[in-house]
């Protein structure tokens, strides 16, 4: 049997990729070839991420996908967290089991939509671990679904109406800490097998995944137009909570513009909150290369000074501190705190304060100079640190 193959089944993802393609090129902030490289690599990770989404994902046979990663990355990626999710719908029930990791957080969140140019996604519930039942050996078993299919109780959550998507989040601080583990089944198709795709739905899926690389492309261009290219240029928000973010966590806000003899001296109180983090971003929104380079700290990494503040140096060029935040050669770019799993709000005096000076006059704006001083040995020692806890997380 011959079998004449339709015309353009790939055609509506082909023109999303050109045109994503024109939108990366015309990027505002682009200034160079490192920017466009960048930018090109960034989409070549989005189109990578998702044609995976759209081929693993199914609604009747739901499994746990990453969302973002070291390799396709978007929405300034947390360099601390792992970012997990399915696919569901309110009309189904759902089973997830686990075993409980040694990262500082995890946390679970049902979306309703998701993140568009136009808006972020509605939480119907925000919940980490403190609420699951979890067994001494670290295991846990909820169930998500319509109020009147599961029996009330501690590890049982209600669907409301438009649930679209179960988020979990892993937060590491120390890098050394080890990932647990995560399943989803959908309880009335378990045991059962999918349909196989039939030539109309993998054409359906080009024309999707097409459908969700301009959206994400577009996405990801305004987010920092909404919550941070607004504020003065080398300063920070007061922590708020984080929008479309979880209940327990607050986020400060800015973005830098630093000359090659500038940096930014960066003061912070050492929180009380399990989690608190900071991290550069590109203004491609997504996280600096974090492994090789420090772009992150967090209150595990970071060196604490005797009086409780964390100091750090944001800059082009070595001030040889422990807690030089590295530009990777950016003059421009996103910044970032975040504390999770917090029990109050993080309030005002417990934010950042900024101030931009000379390289030369950093050692003048830290009180405890000797005790943040570290040489070349000690600092590819830190990055290789970095290295092999990433390298821990296997997720190449």
């Amino acid at each position: 049997m011959v079998v004449t193959p339709p015309d353009g089944v790939t055609a509506p993802f082909t023109a999303a990729i050109a045109e994503a393609e024109t939108l990366i090129a015309s990027a505002p902030f682009v200034t160079g070839e490192q920017d466009l490289a960048e930018g090109y690599d960034y989409l070549a990770g989005s189109i990578s991420a998702i044609l995976h989404l759209v081929r693993a994902r199914s609604l009747s046979h739901p499994v746990f996908v990453t969302s973002t990663g070291p390799y396709s990355k978007m929405g300034l990626d947390n360099p601390d967290t792992l970012y997990y999710h399915a696919d569901i719908e309110p009309s189904g029930t759902y089973r997830v089991r686990g075993r409980r990791g040694t990262t500082t957080d995890l946390s679970f969140q049902v979306l309703r939509g998701d993140y568009s140019p136009t808006e972020v996604p509605g939480g119907a519930d925000a919940f980490d671990d403190r609420r699951v039942p979890v067994a001494a050996d670290g295991g846990f078993e909820l169930t998500f679904g319509p109020a009147e299919a599961i029996e009330p109780g501690p590890s049982s959550f209600p669907l409301g109406e438009g649930a679209s998507m179960l988020a979990v989040r892993e937060v590491y601080s120390d890098w050394s800490e080890r990932k647990g583990d995560i399943t989803i089944e959908r309880v009335d198709t378990v045991g059962s097998a999918p349909d196989e795709p039939d030539l109309e739905r993998v054409a359906r899926r080009y024309r999707t995944a097409a459908k969700m690389l301009t959206a994400r492309i577009h996405t990801w261009f305004n987010f920092p137009k909404w919550f941070y290219l607004d504020e003065p240029v080398n300063t920070f928000t007061p922590p708020r909570p984080t929008p479309g973010g979880l209940s327990t966590q607050f986020s400060s806000v800015g973005h830098f513009r630093l000359a090659d003899d500038e940096a930014m001296v960066i003061t912070v109180p050492r929180s009380d909150a399990p989690y608190q983090g900071f991290q550069l971003g590109s203004m491609w929104y997504i996280s600096l290369d974090y492994v090789h380079h420090q772009t992150s700290l967090n209150s595990a990494q970071a060196q604490v000074d005797p009086d409780g503040m964390i100091r750090m140096v944001v800059s082009h060029r070595d001030p040889g501190i422990v807690n030089w935040i590295e530009t990777t050669g950016r003059r421009t770019g996103i910044l970032q705190f975040r504390w999770q799993r917090t029990d109050t709000p993080i309030g005002p005096e417990s934010g950042p304060s900024a101030q931009v000076v000379d390289i030369g006059d950093v050692a003048a704006h830290l009180p405890y100079l000797d005790h943040n001083r570290i040489d070349a040995e000690g600092w590819a020692e830190r990055i290789a640190l970095r290295q092999r806890g990433f390298a821990a997380r296997m997720l190449g």
